[in-house]
């Protein structure tokens, strides 16, 4: 999942309140333009999760369960464009101030904020994995550098990330204005088609040459225990179709913002097919012993050089594409953090103190919390559980009900109301099993 970003960098809001501002920026964007950048937007450190979907759901129904969060997202975008062009906000807090006053406005901020702060520190916990390893459940997995150099001190993960975290992330977040970074991105961007593209050869080579695992079309369960758990798969998917902070600043650069509909619905299309392409490939490599990061599990190779150099190029191009993007991540949740912390104050890119302390801040929490927290799962849980279910469908459903420009009809209200109550029952439930897994698991 990609961030929010500003026009102007720091010193312009994420959040403006007035269409007058945005009348004064050339809308020069096309719709073939929207559709990349809000495909960006969906595609992201989620897609590391996805594998491990279909381990707990199978195949079938982890494929039914992708097309129906994928088509309640677009309904979602709908109903939010469609307020937004009956009142008089261009933002997604904009239009939730209008329909619940500034606590509606205040509560996508704080949703914004947890939600890329969750995805900076699960970028941390996945380049960790892929230069220093992980032991999941016992076994043991070895990161890049320890398969070049042996395992010391110096390549172990709180070092590794230690040194990434000082001489490639700090670097980057020092950047006042966003586009400093848009030759960063477009490698970050050609990184991530590298680990998509080699991927899929090799499971396909995998197949051909009858070592593919078979896949489970249908999940195992054992016990009411394990019907639950498949719940704690759809916070995963959740938090990999959330884009709704992005689609305002994408939709107003059109021409027509009207045409923004057309655009998410054809990326949606495309990003369901990547993440579904994605987890069967994944699943045909490596079957059950599929990791909740699965690049992870590209520490194995086919005992050849060639198989050697995929697998690190994969795992590789994955992890400096998440460097490259990390900064991206880091701009607006900064910059939602000063402004929900500090609205009277001056300047945010003009007052040296309080830039370099939020920055510091906010990477030595994310660096420390990736050091405790090795495992990704729980984090796409948990954020998908929360903040992330707001944007993509609480939010968008209130907005719906709550009908301060009268133009809900009946049949956008019951299904608002219908996917309030999904919600909140399946992220209840998720967030219920997680805690009962973990208080289980110390027991």
């Amino acid at each position: 999942m990609a961030p929010a970003t500003t026009d102007a960098g720091l010193h312009v809001s994420l959040l403006p309140e007035l269409k007058t501002q945005e009348s004064q920026i050339p809308r020069r964007a096309s719709v073939s333009g929207a559709v990349f950048n809000v495909s960006t937007s969906i595609i992201g450190a989620g897609i590391m999760s996805i594998p491990a979907t279909l381990k707990v759901l199978g195949v079938v129904p982890a494929f039914v369960l992708i097309v129906i969060i994928a088509l309640l997202a677009d309904i979602s975008v709908e109903f939010l464009m469609r307020f937004t062009h009956s009142g008089e906000s261009t933002t997604y807090a904009g239009v939730m101030k209008e329909s619940f006053g500034r606590l509606g406005s205040v509560a996508v901020q704080i949703c914004v904020m947890i939600t890329n702060l969750g995805c900076l520190i699960v970028y941390l916990i996945i380049i960790g994995d892929v230069l220093s390893g992980n032991q999941p459940e016992g076994s043991v997995h070895l990161g890049v550098l320890q398969e070049w150099f042996g395992i010391h001190w110096w390549n172990s993960r709180a070092f590794a990330l230690l040194f990434i975290v000082v001489f490639v992330m700090l670097p980057l977040v020092l950047f006042r204005r966003v586009e400093s970074l848009r030759f960063s991105s477009a490698i970050s961007v050609l990184l991530a088609v590298v680990f998509v593209g080699i991927s899929s050869v090799m499971a396909i080579s995998a197949l051909l040459e009858g070592k593919a695992k078979s896949p489970r079309l249908l999940p195992h369960l054992d016990n009411n225990a394990s019907f639950f758990e498949l719940f704690t798969a759809v916070p995963v998917i959740v938090t990999a179709f959330t884009f709704h902070f992005n689609v305002h600043p994408i939709g107003f650069e059109l021409g027509k913002p009207s045409d923004m509909i057309p655009a998410v619905r054809i990326s949606l299309v495309l990003c369901a097919i990547i993440y579904f392409a994605i987890g069967i490939f994944g699943y045909l490599l490596f079957g059950d012993s599929i990791m909740a990061d699965i690049l992870i599990n590209f520490d194995k190779n086919s005992g050849t050089a060639i198989g050697l150099l995929l697998n690190d190029t994969v795992r590789l191009s994955y992890a400096l594409h998440l460097m490259l993007v990390f900064p991206l991540l880091n701009f607006p949740l900064r910059a939602n953090i000063n402004e929900l912390l500090f609205p009277k104050k001056p300047l945010l890119a003009t007052e040296n103190t309080r830039f370099l302390s939020l920055t510091f801040v906010l990477l030595v929490f994310s660096y420390l919390a990736a050091i405790a927290i090795p495992n990704i799962w729980y984090f796409f849980q948990f954020v998908g559980s929360t903040s992330a279910v707001c944007l993509a469908f609480i939010f968008p459903g209130a907005i719906v009900l709550r009908d301060v420009h009268g133009i809900s009809t009946t049949r956008d209200r019951i299904i608002a109301a219908i996917m309030i109550i999904m919600a909140v029952i399946t992220s209840s439930i998720a967030i219920s099993t997680n805690i009962y897994g973990l208080i289980g698991s110390k027991s």
